[in-house]
């Protein structure tokens, strides 16, 4: 099995169609085809079901692509490592983040390891926790913050703690403050608050939700399926109150009333998470120690 087949194989399964799948690795189609054929013979299965315009997975096809996608992933991480300049010169950092760290712990940390290295590239994914664990399965990623615990446990990663935060209550100052106005309002008072909130999957939604529900009853919902941002300006424009970490609320928290929740509240903990049998390239290395440091 050839490193190159792998690349062509992977091309046609994301492409589904030869043509395009060679233009997309600058080879001749016939070239690709016949390194197809010649994978498929020595795996002694087919990997696709070609019908005249349509190509498709066969089952053998779709076992493979995994971790083909893997192996090729690794192979342009090493080739990365290998190119990076002394002292960092260059590079570049695959970063994955939910989007409440994107907002509040980020763009600090990030500026700081900019100003250090101005020539690493910096590519950051926003996600929730559990697409970023399969991103960093496949290789997309180097470093991913995630929230604990992980919706799905993986050996193939190693997650370091990184730290524990506080969620707060924001809403409208327009609004009537929740919890009667008190300085603390409890889970419980949040029954008779309308809510806006993450779409499904997301961490901050999911113990939101299983706080209430811990509480005895179901939150209501007044606009769902925002990202922070949009949460936060429901929020401001009085919609409904929601639950966001106290880190986003300092830092995007104007025209926010913000109230802590009475003890011991709600707490998510932060990791930062990379796969055990690779290790992060260089530039995420130094990243990954600025973040642990901060």
């Amino acid at each position: 099995m050839q490193f190159q087949q792998l690349q062509y194989f992977v091309a046609v399964a994301e492409t589904r169609h030869f043509t395009r799948a060679a233009e997309r690795v600058h080879v001749a189609q016939p070239s690709l085809s016949q390194q197809i054929k010649a994978l498929e013979r020595e795996l002694g299965a087919d990997l696709f079901r070609r019908a005249r315009g349509n190509i498709t997975l066969t089952d053998a096809g779709e076992a493979l692509l995994p971790p083909a996608r893997r192996i090729l992933a690794d192979a342009d991480t090493a080739r990365q490592e290998v190119q990076e300049l002394a002292r960092l010169r260059r590079g570049r950092v695959r970063l994955g983040a939910t989007p409440s760290l994107c907002t509040g712990l980020l763009p600090d940390v990030l500026r700081a390891f900019h100003d250090r290295y101005p020539g690493v590239r910096l590519l950051v994914e926003e996600g929730g926790s559990h697409d970023l664990v399969r991103e960093l399965a496949r290789g997309a990623l180097d470093l991913a913050l995630v929230v604990l615990p992980l919706p799905s446990p993986s050996p193939a990663l190693t997650t370091v703690e990184l730290l524990r935060e506080d969620l707060v209550v924001v809403s409208s100052p327009e609004a009537p403050a929740p919890g009667a106005g008190r300085r603390t309002v409890r889970v419980a008072d949040l029954a008779g608050e309308r809510l806006v909130t993450f779409r499904h999957g997301y961490d901050l939604r999911e113990l939101t939700v299983a706080a209430c529900r811990a509480e005895g009853f179901e939150p209501e919902f007044a606009v769902e399926g925002g990202e922070m941002d949009a949460v936060l300006g429901f929020a401001r424009a009085g919609l409904g109150v929601a639950v966001v970490p106290r880190m986003v609320a300092t830092r995007s928290g104007r025209g926010l009333r913000v109230t802590p929740l009475t003890r011991p509240g709600l707490h998510r903990t932060i990791a930062l998470a990379h796969r055990s049998d690779v290790a992060p390239p260089r530039a995420a290395r130094e990243l990954q120690r600025m973040l642990l440091e901060r």
